[in-house]
């Protein structure tokens, strides 16, 4: 077996990015066979059993990688060997504590869910099918949790690319479960869409536990790595090693919990507030809630890409800034981690709105309600990617008040306006669903406000310069879409249920609207504001 070594830091992040960039890229391409598959109303079985795993599954798991790989790390520096082995042993214990809890409840009150889901509707799913759905994901539960703490381990050691192996291992056999599980049920066997359902969440429970029998036997076959004669014999108790995972997980779970938030009260809210407000019927208002859930929200996943990668490289430099406080420094990485993240962000978004027909059809084939509700849908995305920078800065600056305050503000903001708008939006002759997206973008809107109040208040980070960029990268992306609009009305439509086509057009759509979004950014001197006045020079020295 391939011996484990350890990784510098620039190769270290490159193998943790690319397994994430390779479990995403899977996440989006399923989607497309799972929905020939299930349809709409087994799409809607998905998510209401998928949003509910993914709210406890943050309250079990958010965040202990991270606790793990710091505590390792930091003990393993001191060459307290005992210590980093117990930290191990502890944040198994803890988050198993936390799985079986969380599985046991689920198992008991997924009825309860259920009901507070469908309540009286009928003519869809069933009470009987949305708890049986919970239930088996729930299984999950039992072996996540305990394999994020194997992952922390790793990287605690500078071990990063089992972590990353286990990642895609986990995601790849999710993924052929759900295909071909779901597949099987269907076509083959002739069951029900509730089986079928059954089969592709318990897709989560398979990977889970491929992925850590993985990284248990790279373990237990590189033993010899993670041992050695402590050099430091300071006693650290269980409560003070506990209390540190609690501190340095805490924050990355109350992030976790609030993103979960607000699919959470989407699915308990939208499809009783479309019949009951809106005059959908329930197949419809079931059908509606599947594309926000598991199908429009794989788009945002393209969009959340780039935020997760300015993330990555802002946290250490950020926090090697502020150590420095060097206040300058601080404001100008601020600036810039935003400038880059809307630089790609704001056109890709108003990119996907302008093909939301070819892409949709293209996905998951025509339909009434898609294309326009992936068309508003989209820019959910583009307001989570920049709540996602500004809440990691609240957390590189460990203001962890302020940064409770932002994320609790725009989950209770999701909570108030989700139903007043799905009626609003009805009353006024729109889409109803168009107000459960308005009432996500507003709650992100609001945490994002706070966090740009707090910065620039308390810490006195300037933003003007970002300010007046920020118009030059909104101009640029309103003229490509200007332009991209007026090509689709009077020279090649984006409308066509041929998928070959679709690609063709998408691909068309996409290198016209690039060139025209950087020739502009180009000529008003954007690029070299954000990203240096060196950023062509290799290309002029050439």
């Amino acid at each position: 077996m391939k011996k484990l070594k350890k990784s510098s830091f620039l190769k270290g992040a490159y193998i943790a990015t690319l397994g994430i960039v390779i479990s995403k890229i899977l996440g989006i391409l399923y989607v497309i066979p799972f929905h020939q598959i299930i349809g709409d109303k087994g799409g809607a079985l998905y998510s209401y059993a998928y949003t509910i795993y993914l709210l406890f599954i943050s309250i079990s798991t958010a965040g202990i990688p991270l606790a793990i790989s710091n505590l390792v790390s930091e003990y393993h520096t001191l060459g307290n060997y005992k210590v980093k082995e117990r930290v191990f042993y502890l944040g198994k214990k803890i988050t198993f504590i936390f799985g079986i809890c969380s599985f046991i409840f689920l198992m008991i009150f997924a009825k309860l869910f259920a009901r507070l889901i469908i309540g009286d509707l009928t003519g869809g799913n069933t009470i009987e099918d949305v708890a049986f759905v919970i239930r088996v994901i729930s299984t999950a539960i039992l072996i996540v949790p305990v394999l994020s703490v194997y992952r922390g381990y790793f990287e605690g050691h500078r071990f990063m690319e089992p972590p990353s192996i286990s990642q895609v291992l986990e995601q790849v056999i999710r993924v052929l479960v759900i295909l071909i599980g779901s597949f099987l049920v269907l076509k083959v066997f002739k069951s029900s869409v509730r089986n079928a359902v059954g089969i592709a969440v318990f897709g989560a429970t398979v990977g889970a536990i491929v992925g850590y029998l993985y990284l248990f036997k790279k373990k237990l076959n590189n033993k010899n790595k993670f041992k050695y004669a402590s050099s430091n014999l300071i006693p650290v108790s269980d409560k003070e090693i506990t209390r540190k995972i609690i501190y340095y997980a805490f924050p990355l779970i109350m992030i976790d919990v609030c993103k979960s938030m607000y699919g959470f009260v989407d699915t308990f809210t939208v499809v009783s507030s479309l019949v009951k407000y809106s005059g959908y019927s329930v197949n419809d208002a079931e059908m509606i809630l599947s594309m926000l859930s598991t199908w429009a929200v794989k788009f945002n996943m393209i969009i959340s890409c780039v935020s997760t990668g300015i993330v990555v490289s802002l946290i250490p430099n950020l926090t090697k800034s502020i150590v420095s406080n060097d206040t300058d420094d601080v404001a100008n990485k601020i600036n810039k981690a935003l400038e880059s993240c809307l630089f790609l962000m704001m056109p890709m978004t108003l990119g996907i709105t302008i093909l939301a027909q070819p892409l949709w059809n293209l996905f998951y084939g025509s339909s009434v309600y898609g294309p326009h509700l992936l068309g508003y849908f989209i820019f959910t995305g583009l307001f989570s990617g920049v709540f996602t920078i500004l809440v990691t800065i609240l957390q590189v600056f460990k203001d962890n008040k302020c940064l409770f305050i932002s994320l609790i503000v725009g989950v209770l903001v999701k909570i108030f306006f989700n139903t007043n708008f799905i009626m609003a939006f009805y009353k006024m002759g729109l889409p109803g669903y168009y107000g459960s997206i308005t009432a996500t973008i507003v709650g992100y809107l609001s945490s994002i406000i706070i966090a740009f109040v707090y910065l620039s208040v308390i810490k006195k980070i300037n933003f003007e310069e970002f300010l007046k960029n920020l118009v030059d990268i909104l101009c640029g992306s309103i003229l490509m879409t200007i332009i991209l609009a007026l090509i689709s009305k009077f020279v090649l439509s984006v409308v066509s249920t041929n998928r070959l086509i679709n690609i063709l057009v998408i691909a068309l759509y996409a290198i016209i609207g690039a060139v025209i979004y950087f020739m502009y950014t180009y000529k008003v001197g954007l690029i070299k504001k954000i990203f240096g006045k060196t950023f062509f020079k290799n290309k002029k020295s050439s």
